[in-house]
């Protein structure tokens, strides 16, 4: 039966479950677990490109990367991959993925296929605990706010992959959007 273990600081991790067929109840508490612990992490899982859309696809509808190279024949996984000779790694700063999308994704499903013995992780904030954490005083004001999220910077002709050289982004000419967002919601 599957458990679910807080972590001290963010996330929980969930236990005895095989992602390939998770029933209604279990994606249920799934949900539920994820809106009190904001991330979830699941251990020893074997899914096949198609079992990891599937899964995907009991969250919601699937915001496809536009910037990433897919992999292949499942344009709905982008590809996050770093050779021993690249010295940057995608995404290495602090970031939401997707904010510079008009409706940003819930969020990403992350499957590690390969790591190396040490370093490489990708580490998370609880921003809910962060604005609870700040005066009354300027929650207030930045809830009065809003933020022109965009992937010109980034992903664009004249971003900072390109600046850096960076060969693993496709469609630079796409990242001409801009949304504005409340900085909290």
């Amino acid at each position: 039966m599957m458990s679910i273990h807080p972590r001290s600081g963010v996330g929980a991790d969930v236990t005895d479950i095989d992602l390939r067929s998770v029933g209604d109840a279990e994606m249920d508490s799934l949900r539920q677990a994820f809106a009190e612990h904001g991330v979830l992490f699941f251990r020893d899982q074997s899914l096949s490109p198609d079992d990891h859309i599937a899964f995907a696809n009991r969250w919601g509808e699937i915001d496809v990367n536009r910037f990433f190279t897919p992999v292949p024949g499942h344009p709905e996984i982008a590809q996050v991959s770093k050779t021993a000779e690249q010295t940057t790694n995608i995404g290495g700063g602090w970031h939401t993925d997707h904010s510079y999308d008009a409706s940003p994704a819930l969020g990403s499903i992350l499957l590690a296929r390969e790591v190396p013995p040490r370093g490489g992780e990708t580490l998370f904030a609880n921003m809910n605990a962060a604005f609870e954490a700040l005066s009354p005083g300027l929650r207030q004001t930045l809830l009065s706010l809003k933020a022109v999220h965009s992937s010109r910077h980034v992903f664009g002709t004249e971003g900072v992959y390109a600046k850096q050289g960076e060969t693993r982004m496709l469609n630079r000419e796409l990242a001409t959007q801009d949304a504005v967002h409340p900085v909290v919601v």
